[in-house]
């Protein structure tokens, strides 16, 4: 009966909006083993690309509209809905090639997979959108637009258990959400982030020329955190990279194992250009 009544109520949910804004979408914290499992309905986080569906086109986290082929989107729900445009584990630079096309290809749009993970302005709690997610897509009958599997953990060990498959299995992580929560925005506790390694973002503010193997090439990016820390990142980076670094004012995602004491990044190494 909820569910009828939620996907009655969404009928005219809808969130057009300009482009190239920011979009008020949920952002997740860390994990750092603090989070009662009991209370988390749990998810593979993907490598793809965050993009909304505004009810009319895919959306870039930063507002941009994404180049889908008309077909890739024709029979989407008029809801909104929020998710990640996906190849595959550790296809994300492939994908991202895909996606920054402005003229897409079909061959290449084709192998993508739009993964649902929720459902914005939408009423009820976290399990009760999954559950109107499920159905709602299945009804929309599109192959390519698929919900995020959403799993029930009984303790700390089988999240751990499921964070080493997924590891193993050429995964980025989970994500944890917090079954009962509203919906909302911003960067937020109801929504965790469990990896190896943390990851965040930094801004290129020089570069550092290579020696050795390395001299005419790169050497190190200098940047700066979002908190005004500034470092070096040496590692990461491919030939490629370091021979066509990325310019200065480029936002960049980092990843480490841990902070020290003076809230430096420990084995801090490039990871990408931030996606788009």
């Amino acid at each position: 009966m909820f569910q009828a009544l939620l996907l009655a109520s969404m009928a005219t949910i809808t969130m057009p909006l300009p482009a190239a804004e920011p979009l008020p979408l949920l952002l997740a914290e860390t994990e750092h083993g603090q989070a009662d499992v009991a209370l988390y309905l749990v998810s593979e986080k993907l490598d793809g690309v965050r993009a909304f569906w505004d009810g009319q086109v895919l959306r870039t986290r930063n507002g941009n509209v994404i180049k889908a082929p008309a077909w890739f989107i024709e029979n989407f729900p008029t809801q909104a809905l929020d998710g990640e445009l996906w190849l595959g584990r550790g296809q994300f630079e492939r994908l991202s090639g895909t996606v920054r096309r402005q003229v897409p290809d079909d061959d290449e749009w084709r192998q993508v997979r739009y993964r649902v993970f929720e459902l914005p302005q939408a009423p009820g709690t976290f399990r009760q959108r999954a559950q109107v997610m499920r159905t709602l897509i299945a009804g929309a009958g599109v192959p390519w637009l698929q919900v995020v599997e959403q799993y029930e953990m009984t303790s700390r060990k089988a999240l751990e258990n499921k964070l080493d498959e997924i590891l193993k299995l050429g995964g980025e992580g989970l994500m944890l959400h917090r079954a009962d929560a509203l919906y909302t925005t911003g960067r937020s506790d109801v929504l965790l982030k469990m990896k190896l390694w943390h990851d965040a973002e930094a801004t290129v503010i020089g570069h550092q020329p290579g020696k050795g193997k390395y001299a005419g090439m790169l050497g190190a990016l200098r940047v700066r955190s979002a908190d005004g820390v500034e470092f070096m990142l040496g590692t990461g980076l491919s030939e490629a990279e370091r021979r066509n670094p990325p310019p200065i004012g480029t936002v960049i995602t980092f990843r480490y194992r841990e902070l020290t004491s003076r809230e430096r990044p420990k084995f801090a190494s490039f990871y990408r250009v931030r996606e788009i």
